[in-house]
């Protein structure tokens, strides 16, 4: 069973930035188990498997792996795949919005592209935001990220737990120093946070622009450099601070840079009457190469 493949890089204008990406256009016939075993050889963060879509609405169906698990939900899968849809053809020229589906629900997908090519998608996040439990105390977060607890803020921008489909735990610190400083406990992770509900780490160093770095131990990640799925609970995260307003607030992130892989996600939020209506996120993507892949019919799960 030969399957073909493409390789992209997400949230990025350039190859070997942002966040690889495979992308397998057709993946009729392969089971949940031979998929998983896919993710974990290509061991990137995601793997994407595309289908027909099951309703009338939709454009395509997506299936969304890491190496570990399959996720209901992510950001820069969506993103890619919308691109690369455009780029081969299979979404029309004249087609700038579409619906894929996943497991999470139908995510409404909004394609730019200039004279010649795709070069923007933007996501609405199919989950409204949610908000967990509080996070455990600031010194015990701060053992699992190798910081000082003076290193982490507080007030308005204290530690929360937000998801639009995947729960993160989203930790503002205090400089871009402290967050280079990051080093993950893989015990002091285990002990704290794997059993809660925003087990996937989200670390932001608030300012202009701002910059993140994202680890995923549960997801049989380490760093990301690029993470939509992340970005939609930030931006649920700080528009949640909007009392009474109706406003559309947008914010810039920067990831990936202490990796080498220097992302760009861009965010917005439709807040009324106090109320988070809307998630967005968006980004470039380029394509890398293709491939293909010869897999068995005997994996087991």
């Amino acid at each position: 069973m030969r399957y073909s493949y493409h390789l992209l890089d997400v949230f990025t204008d350039r190859v070997f930035g942002g966040n690889p990406l495979a992308v397998f256009p057709d993946g009729q016939g392969l089971s949940t188990g031979q998929m998983q075993r896919v993710a974990a050889e290509l061991n990137l963060s995601e793997t994407v498997f595309v289908f027909q879509a099951e309703t009338e609405a939709g454009t395509r169906k997506l299936r969304i792996f890491t190496p570990a698990v399959e996720l209901p939900f992510a950001g820069h899968p969506t993103v890619g795949t919308a691109v690369l849809l455009a780029e081969t053809g299979a979404v029309p020229e004249d087609v700038q919005n579409i619906v894929l589906e996943e497991t999470v629900g139908p995510v409404a997908v909004r394609i730019a592209r200039e004279p010649g090519r795709p070069t923007f998608a933007q996501l609405t996040a199919a989950q409204a935001p949610e908000f967990g439990p509080p996070p455990p105390p600031t010194a015990e977060l701060a053992r699992v990220i190798g910081l000082d607890e003076s290193d982490l803020l507080d007030g308005e921008w204290a530690p929360g737990t937000a998801s639009c489909g995947v729960p993160f735990l989203i930790l503002p610190v205090r400089s871009l120093e402290a967050l280079a400083r990051v080093r993950m406990d893989q015990g002091a992770w285990e002990r704290v946070l794997a059993d809660t509900w925003a087990p996937h780490v989200y670390i932001v160093a608030p300012g202009a622009d701002l910059r993140a770095r994202m680890f995923a131990p549960a997801m049989g990640l380490g760093e990301d450099p690029a993470t939509g799925a992340a970005a939609t609970a930030l931006a649920a995260y700080l528009a949640r601070r909007e009392n009474g307003e109706t406003t559309t607030q947008r914010w810039t992130v920067q990831q990936g840079v202490e990796m080498g892989r220097p992302s760009t996600l861009y965010l917005e939020a439709e807040v009324e009457a106090g109320s988070i209506t809307a998630i967005r996120v968006g980004g470039s993507a380029v394509l890398v190469g293709e491939g293909w892949m010869e897999i068995p019919s005997d994996v087991s799960t």
